[in-house]
């Protein structure tokens, strides 16, 4: 999970494309990155960390130029603490291009031997960004050969990309002299949303970005997202130029986006992140029910933020009392793209404070958005006795995560998924609750699906189906090995 923005403009894009970095700030916390273009020329400047420590006033200021680009990463592939890993990437062939990209390719391997035995190019990190440029640049430069650029050559590229790479993959790219490029990988799995504004000059300046909420807060209006296997064009005067590039498009998002990932203030794909969490708790309260006598709860609990809006219709839907019980420092990162272990078990005491008076003889009803490796429930479940809970019941707004996440969230290996080769009961156990409700994976695409036009969603972290295709156990197996080296 990475965070991208970029801008095509009338005015300097440095300090816009920083303020974007800034609200995306969720989506990674490991690195960051700016490109700006002025006429021909690029300026770059990227480093680890957050957004707020990497960019000093010297950095701004070389910052030039009316078309840029953006990138907040947490790694899912490629070693988090090396900088040379923070995007953005850059290759001087053709033209130049400067690139970034959220998700995840899950044929790196024939990739990596095409490149350096067809295409005769190298790359110097582990980030499979790094090879979706080369890939791209290679497919441009033999589409564009003796040719002055056109869009028909760039979209001629990203068709063979598309025929070349398997994953998801959201891409911003700037082309030098000539403007910014957008594409989607045919299964639309990652977001990227189009926004739009008329100039005083009565041209169009535009905004695209990984959510909606950059945007809004830029005073963009929503355009659209940009389709399944589409690729979109910008010139540096402002016209944009589309087209599908892939015959197999079919819109297919993650649906762990609208459970954790993306703010609840965003629309992707169409589909509202908190509408989505408020009918994911309407549909939860139905199943607890099936289960479990909800009579005996006292106070129904989130865990904040992400699971507000489902505990609260939990709590409406139940008729029990709804409280906040558990506090959160602000200052301490998202512990579920926390990059070792140790650190997320460690960071959730620092990040999260159980208040006595809440939890002191009730029996108390905790909702979290999800589980994954159980550290964060395990502290939390601790936290709620210590406070004095009589009695604790976990439910999850998510189906249990049993099955890796290849397309761009870190969770590669099975052994680390609390719920893997393990039943609900067994669950319960090895967490110390003493009862536990799962939502339902159907009841989750129709709390996200709903009346939009979206049909199917990528489900892979709970059913195991995959639906790129390639993901067999080999690679599953290759890619938890890769992981633990």
């Amino acid at each position: 999970m990475c965070g991208i923005v970029g801008s095509v403009s009338q005015t300097e894009v440095n300090q816009r494309i920083y303020d974007s970095l800034l609200l995306l700030q969720h989506r990674g916390q490991d690195s960051t990155g700016i490109a700006t273009m002025d006429g021909s020329v690029f300026h770059m400047h990227k480093s680890k960390g957050q957004v707020r420590e990497a960019y000093r006033t010297r950095n701004m200021r070389a910052l030039k130029g009316t078309i840029g680009i953006g990138h907040v990463r947490y790694a899912t592939k490629g070693a988090a603490d090396r900088e040379e890993e923070a995007q953005p990437f850059y290759v001087n062939a053709p033209y130049g291009i400067i690139f970034v990209h959220n998700g995840n390719l899950i044929n790196t391997r024939e990739l990596e031997r095409e490149l350096f035995t067809i295409d005769k190019r190298h790359t110097n990190t582990s980030s499979d960004t790094e090879m979706l440029l080369n890939v791209f640049a290679s497919e441009l430069n033999l589409e564009s050969k003796h040719k002055n650029l056109q869009p028909e050559n760039i979209f001629s590229a990203v068709t063979n990309v598309h025929q070349r790479v398997k994953g998801s993959y959201a891409v911003l790219a700037l082309i030098a002299g000539h403007g910014l490029l957008a594409f989607r990988d045919p299964y639309g799995i990652r977001p990227l949303v189009i926004g739009k504004r008329t100039h005083s000059s009565n041209q169009s300046e535009w905004m695209i970005a990984s959510e909606s909420l950059v945007l809004e807060n830029n005073d963009f209006e929503i355009f659209r997202d940009v389709l399944p296997g589409e690729a979109i064009f910008i010139s540096s005067d402002g016209q944009l130029l589309s087209k599908q590039c892939s015959e197999r498009s079919i819109l297919c998002p993650c649906s762990f986006e609208y459970v954790y990932l993306a703010r609840p203030d965003s629309v992707m794909n169409g589909i509202s992140v908190y509408e989505a969490r408020l009918r994911m708790g309407d549909l939860l309260a139905e199943t607890i029910k099936k289960h479990i006598n909800s009579g005996d709860i006292d106070v129904v609990m989130p865990i904040p933020d992400s699971s507000r809006p489902a505990a609260m219709q939990v709590a409406r839907q139940l008729s029990i009392e709804y409280r906040e019980g558990f506090f959160k420092n602000r200052y301490i990162g998202r512990t579920f793209i926390m990059p070792g272990q140790s650190q997320r078990k460690r960071s959730v005491r620092q990040k999260l404070n159980a208040m006595g008076t809440e939890f002191k003889n009730k029996n108390v009803l905790i909702v979290d958005d999800s589980i994954v490796r159980g550290t964060t429930s395990m502290e939390i479940v601790e936290m709620a006795r210590a406070a004095g809970a009589n009695k604790v019941t976990f439910t999850s707004a998510a189906p249990p995560v049993r099955y890796p996440h290849v397309y761009g969230i870190n969770m590669p290996t099975r052994k680390e998924l609390i719920a893997y080769d393990r039943t609900i009961p067994q669950i319960a156990k090895e967490l110390s609750i003493d009862e536990m409700v799962y939502q339902e994976v159907e009841d989750l695409t129709n709390a996200i699906i709903d009346k939009s036009n979206v049909s199917k969603l990528d489900l892979c972290c709970f059913t195991g189906q995959y639906i790129t295709g390639g993901v067999t156990e080999e690679y599953l197996n290759w890619l938890e090995t890769e992981s633990s080296s």
